[in-house]
């Protein structure tokens, strides 16, 4: 069963745009919570990938991590690519132009 942390980051991960992408530490911000660790290990078990976009989620410096679903880190570059969001070297290219904060959100957490 999912914990209360796990649903707010696998929320979180909805709201990230097609083409986009963000961080484990945006994700926290957003949470209010220094957790970034916490986040990115909840990040890992989101069930329903890709429909909920974990694969969205790099680090920050742009590379691209871990993935847990399909052949693992070449599957979250080739749904990024297909989103049109291009990899190179395990790395987002123009990753500053691709990065998405949920300050460009209309929703926050608690969902008012």
């Amino acid at each position: 069963m999912a914990t209360v942390f796990q649903q707010r980051v696998w929320d979180a991960l909805r709201l990230i745009p097609r083409g986009r992408v963000t961080t484990y530490g945006e994700i926290a911000r957003y949470l209010g919570t220094g957790a970034i660790r916490a986040v990115g290990t909840a990040v890992g078990k989101n069930p329903d990938a890709p429909e909920v976009p974990c694969h969205r989620v790099v680090r920050g410096d742009g590379t691209i991590g871990q993935y847990s679903g399909g052949d693992g880190v070449p599957t979250k570059i080739a749904l990024l690519k297909e989103e049109g969001v291009p990899v190179a070297n395990k790395r987002v290219v123009a990753f500053d132009q691709r990065m998405w904060c949920y300050s460009q959100s209309t929703t926050n957490p608690s969902g008012s």
